[in-house]
């Protein structure tokens, strides 16, 4: 059995937005028909202004479904400051979705997302306790032999060259609950720039271990570092392997 995952991140609908890469990526995401497209946060570039949220509606309608969308820092208000701190993804949960811990399930596998964003994110993300518990209770909630992915729009490891922007805050409590919820994959952005690595270049200790895939910015022009002018999205194929049960 074989799942493919399309991974894109940080599209940025405002003024970094190129409409010429949206239209490229419905067309390549409709050549690809994966079985899910996840978004990895950063919607819009402002979420005070209800054009930038108009313009991602309508690529998010163009785009092959299903679809599993988590927010990111931008999705989070800037301007209102009452929104931004004590109601910062009212905006997000009207226009993209009432749901951000959504989850992805079919035979043998399981994603899930999760929120790091908040009113007082501005550069490292953070993933509360409330997240990490409703997380891993997903994920408990499915069989031992299933390929669990998280999926977060926050960092957990700065590529090389690349620490100006620090991780996630809580970083040692969201490897805990990785690893205790054996979690196989988790896809991030944030830093629009692309990275492979494993948990266990943060806590060599660890026995399970998750891969860290990163997408740089999928529709925008504000790649960073290496992939400044550039632009990334993630194609994941997953590849299930059964043995058949011994004869009696």
């Amino acid at each position: 059995m074989q799942y493919t995952l399309m991974h894109v991140s940080d599209l940025h609908a405002g003024r970094p937005f190129n409409p010429n890469l949206a239209v490229q990526l419905v067309d390549q995401a409709h050549a690809l028909h994966p079985d899910l497209l996840i978004v990895s946060g950063d919607f819009v570039q402002r979420a005070d202004f209800q054009s930038q949220w108009r313009t991602i509606q309508a690529l998010l309608r163009a785009l092959p479904k299903p679809l599993l969308l988590v927010p990111g820092n931008h999705d989070v208000p800037l301007f209102h400051i009452f929104q931004r701190l004590f109601r910062p993804l009212d905006i997000y949960k009207r226009e993209i979705s009432p749901d951000i811990n959504p989850v992805f399930v079919r035979p043998g596998l399981a994603v899930v997302g999760g929120n790091s964003a908040h009113g007082l994110t501005i550069e490292s993300g953070y993933v509360n306790a409330a997240q990490r518990k409703i997380m891993a209770q997903l994920f408990a909630q499915q069989p031992a032999d299933t390929c669990r992915v998280a999926v977060l729009h926050h960092h957990l490891i700065s590529p090389a060259g690349h620490h100006s922007r620090k991780p996630i805050r809580n970083t040692q409590q969201v490897l805990d609950m990785l690893e205790e919820a054996q979690v196989d994959l988790l896809l991030c952005g944030h830093l629009h720039r692309s990275y492979v690595g494993t948990t266990l270049d943060l806590r060599s200790s660890l026995k399970h271990g998750t891969i860290i895939c990163q997408s740089g910015t999928t529709t925008s022009r504000r790649g960073k570092g290496a992939e400044q002018g550039k632009n990334s999205y993630n194609l994941i194929h997953i590849c299930l392997l059964y043995t058949s049960p011994s004869p009696r």
